[in-house]
Protein backbone atom coordinates (compact mmCIF):
# COMPACT_ATOMS: atom_id res chain seq x y z
CA UNK A 1 0.00 0.00 0.00
CA UNK A 2 1.43 4.01 -0.88
CA UNK A 3 0.02 6.57 0.87
CA UNK A 4 0.45 9.66 -1.96
CA UNK A 5 0.79 12.95 -0.26
CA UNK A 6 -1.32 15.67 -2.96
CA UNK A 7 -1.25 18.37 -0.34
CA UNK A 8 0.40 21.66 -1.27
CA UNK A 9 2.80 23.22 1.48
CA UNK A 10 0.63 26.02 3.24
CA UNK A 11 3.01 28.90 2.99
CA UNK A 12 4.84 27.99 -0.20
CA UNK A 13 1.83 27.32 -2.38
CA UNK A 14 0.86 29.75 -5.01
CA UNK A 15 -2.06 32.04 -3.69
CA UNK A 16 -4.89 32.98 -5.74
CA UNK A 17 -4.56 37.21 -7.08
CA UNK A 18 -5.72 39.32 -4.79
CA UNK A 19 -6.49 36.79 -1.79
CA UNK A 20 -4.01 37.45 1.59
CA UNK A 21 -0.80 35.77 1.56
CA UNK A 22 -0.68 33.87 4.56
CA UNK A 23 1.82 34.27 7.59
CA UNK A 24 2.89 32.60 10.81
CA UNK A 25 3.39 34.63 13.89
CA UNK A 26 4.85 33.16 17.16
CA UNK A 27 3.36 34.07 20.18
CA UNK A 28 4.89 32.16 22.43
CA UNK A 29 8.77 29.97 22.65
CA UNK A 30 10.06 27.51 24.86
CA UNK A 31 12.32 29.08 27.36
CA UNK A 32 11.14 32.54 26.95
CA UNK A 33 8.66 32.71 30.07
CA UNK A 34 7.02 30.05 28.62
CA UNK A 35 6.94 26.34 28.64
CA UNK A 36 5.29 25.45 25.05
CA UNK A 37 5.98 26.93 22.07
CA UNK A 38 2.61 28.77 20.31
CA UNK A 39 1.96 29.57 16.95
CA UNK A 40 -1.14 31.86 15.16
CA UNK A 41 -1.43 31.52 11.76
CA UNK A 42 -3.42 34.99 9.33
CA UNK A 43 -4.55 33.26 6.06
CA UNK A 44 -7.04 32.98 3.53
CA UNK A 45 -9.81 30.12 4.50
CA UNK A 46 -8.88 29.15 0.03
CA UNK A 47 -5.44 28.91 0.25
CA UNK A 48 -3.51 26.42 -0.86
CA UNK A 49 -5.05 22.68 -1.02
CA UNK A 50 -8.47 23.00 0.25
CA UNK A 51 -12.33 22.43 -0.22
CA UNK A 52 -14.93 25.13 -0.89
CA UNK A 53 -18.13 25.00 0.26
CA UNK A 54 -21.54 25.68 -1.15
CA UNK A 55 -21.37 29.10 1.19
CA UNK A 56 -18.77 30.15 -1.22
CA UNK A 57 -20.72 30.96 -3.76
CA UNK A 58 -24.27 30.62 -2.77
CA UNK A 59 -26.17 33.29 -0.69
CA UNK A 60 -27.73 30.59 1.26
CA UNK A 61 -25.71 27.51 0.85
CA UNK A 62 -24.02 25.37 3.77
CA UNK A 63 -20.93 25.94 5.38
CA UNK A 64 -18.09 23.84 5.35
CA UNK A 65 -18.74 22.04 9.03
CA UNK A 66 -21.67 21.12 7.72
CA UNK A 67 -20.26 19.32 4.67
CA UNK A 68 -20.94 15.42 4.17
CA UNK A 69 -17.70 13.78 4.86
CA UNK A 70 -18.43 10.96 2.64
CA UNK A 71 -18.07 12.87 -0.30
CA UNK A 72 -13.58 13.53 0.46
CA UNK A 73 -13.73 9.93 1.59
CA UNK A 74 -13.71 6.78 -0.61
CA UNK A 75 -12.64 5.62 -4.47
CA UNK A 76 -11.76 8.05 -6.99
CA UNK A 77 -10.39 8.32 -10.34
CA UNK A 78 -7.42 10.68 -11.23
CA UNK A 79 -7.53 11.88 -15.01
CA UNK A 80 -5.00 13.98 -16.68
CA UNK A 81 -6.61 16.89 -19.26
CA UNK A 82 -4.69 19.25 -21.19
CA UNK A 83 -4.46 22.72 -19.88
CA UNK A 84 -7.23 25.60 -21.24
CA UNK A 85 -10.66 25.31 -21.09
CA UNK A 86 -12.91 22.31 -20.44
CA UNK A 87 -15.77 22.19 -22.74
CA UNK A 88 -19.12 19.91 -22.89
CA UNK A 89 -17.45 18.33 -26.12
CA UNK A 90 -14.67 17.30 -23.75
CA UNK A 91 -16.17 16.20 -20.96
CA UNK A 92 -18.69 13.32 -22.99
CA UNK A 93 -15.47 12.03 -24.92
CA UNK A 94 -13.13 11.49 -22.16
CA UNK A 95 -14.70 11.57 -18.60
CA UNK A 96 -15.08 8.11 -17.14
CA UNK A 97 -19.52 7.45 -16.74
CA UNK A 98 -20.33 6.42 -12.98
CA UNK A 99 -17.27 8.29 -11.27
CA UNK A 100 -17.70 9.74 -8.05
CA UNK A 101 -15.01 11.63 -7.22
CA UNK A 102 -12.81 12.65 -9.83
CA UNK A 103 -9.53 14.63 -9.67
CA UNK A 104 -8.30 16.80 -12.44
CA UNK A 105 -4.82 16.89 -13.38
CA UNK A 106 -3.96 19.23 -15.72
CA UNK A 107 -1.20 20.89 -14.77
CA UNK A 108 -2.33 24.04 -12.84
CA UNK A 109 -4.07 25.16 -16.41
CA UNK A 110 -7.14 23.40 -16.30
CA UNK A 111 -10.90 25.36 -16.09
CA UNK A 112 -14.18 24.27 -16.74
CA UNK A 113 -16.93 26.49 -18.04
CA UNK A 114 -20.02 26.70 -16.91
CA UNK A 115 -21.57 24.17 -19.36
CA UNK A 116 -18.97 21.45 -18.74
CA UNK A 117 -18.84 21.88 -15.09
CA UNK A 118 -22.99 21.58 -14.79
CA UNK A 119 -22.27 18.24 -17.08
CA UNK A 120 -20.20 16.81 -14.45
CA UNK A 121 -22.35 17.96 -12.06
CA UNK A 122 -25.68 16.31 -13.72
CA UNK A 123 -23.71 12.61 -13.76
CA UNK A 124 -24.12 12.52 -10.26
CA UNK A 125 -20.49 13.19 -8.92
CA UNK A 126 -20.03 13.59 -5.38
CA UNK A 127 -16.07 15.59 -5.45
CA UNK A 128 -14.56 17.17 -8.07
CA UNK A 129 -10.77 18.15 -7.24
CA UNK A 130 -8.47 20.06 -9.33
CA UNK A 131 -4.70 20.90 -9.35
CA UNK A 132 -5.38 23.87 -10.24
CA UNK A 133 -5.94 27.20 -7.77
CA UNK A 134 -9.61 26.98 -9.04
CA UNK A 135 -12.06 25.08 -10.88
CA UNK A 136 -13.22 28.25 -12.91
CA UNK A 137 -10.98 30.36 -15.10
CA UNK A 138 -9.91 33.98 -14.44
CA UNK A 139 -12.90 36.16 -15.09
CA UNK A 140 -15.56 33.02 -15.28
CA UNK A 141 -15.49 32.11 -11.22
CA UNK A 142 -18.90 32.22 -10.63
CA UNK A 143 -20.61 29.63 -13.39
CA UNK A 144 -18.57 26.49 -12.47
CA UNK A 145 -18.63 27.33 -8.63
CA UNK A 146 -22.42 27.74 -8.85
CA UNK A 147 -22.94 24.63 -11.22
CA UNK A 148 -20.77 22.67 -9.17
CA UNK A 149 -21.94 23.62 -5.35
CA UNK A 150 -25.95 24.15 -5.96
CA UNK A 151 -25.92 20.24 -7.09
CA UNK A 152 -24.03 19.49 -4.07
CA UNK A 153 -20.60 18.35 -5.53
CA UNK A 154 -17.38 19.15 -2.88
CA UNK A 155 -14.84 21.25 -4.51
CA UNK A 156 -10.81 20.44 -4.28
CA UNK A 157 -8.79 22.91 -5.15
CA UNK A 158 -4.99 23.44 -4.96
CA UNK A 159 -4.25 19.72 -5.42
CA UNK A 160 -0.66 18.71 -6.39
CA UNK A 161 -1.29 15.68 -8.43
CA UNK A 162 2.68 16.02 -9.93
CA UNK A 163 3.95 12.56 -8.57
CA UNK A 164 -0.14 10.72 -9.46
CA UNK A 165 -0.13 9.02 -12.55
CA UNK A 166 -4.05 8.46 -13.81
CA UNK A 167 -5.74 5.97 -12.64
CA UNK A 168 -7.85 4.26 -9.82
CA UNK A 169 -7.29 5.64 -5.66
CA UNK A 170 -9.06 5.56 -2.64
CA UNK A 171 -9.06 9.54 -1.86
CA UNK A 172 -8.66 10.77 2.04
CA UNK A 173 -9.30 14.64 2.28
CA UNK A 174 -11.70 16.01 5.02
CA UNK A 175 -11.75 19.32 5.61
CA UNK A 176 -11.28 21.20 8.93
CA UNK A 177 -14.58 22.18 10.25
CA UNK A 178 -14.20 25.41 10.55
CA UNK A 179 -17.63 26.60 12.02
CA UNK A 180 -19.75 28.57 9.71
CA UNK A 181 -16.97 29.56 6.87
CA UNK A 182 -16.97 28.97 3.63
CA UNK A 183 -13.86 26.62 2.89
CA UNK A 184 -10.86 24.96 5.01
CA UNK A 185 -7.76 23.77 4.27
CA UNK A 186 -7.42 20.36 3.65
CA UNK A 187 -4.49 17.24 4.13
CA UNK A 188 -5.37 15.37 0.67
CA UNK A 189 -3.97 11.97 0.55
CA UNK A 190 -4.21 9.21 -1.93
CA UNK A 191 -4.16 5.50 -1.50
CA UNK A 192 -3.14 3.16 -4.37
CA UNK A 193 -3.69 -0.74 -4.64
CA UNK A 194 -7.03 0.42 -2.32
CA UNK A 195 -8.53 -2.17 -3.71
CA UNK A 196 -6.33 -4.55 -1.79
CA UNK A 197 -6.15 -2.43 1.00
CA UNK A 198 -10.49 -1.84 1.73
CA UNK A 199 -10.26 -6.20 1.83
CA UNK A 200 -8.14 -5.98 4.54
Amino acid sequence: MEFIDITRRFFTADVYPGDPKPEAEQIAEIGKDSECNLSVVHACVHNGTHADAPLHFLPNGISIDEMALDAYIGPCTVIEVPGGVITGDYVDRYFPQNCKRLLIKGGGRAFFMDSSAQEVADRGTLLIGTDSLSVGSKGNQTGPHKAFLSEGVAILEGLDLTRVQPGEYFLFAPPVPYDGLDGAPVRAVLISDYIFWSKK
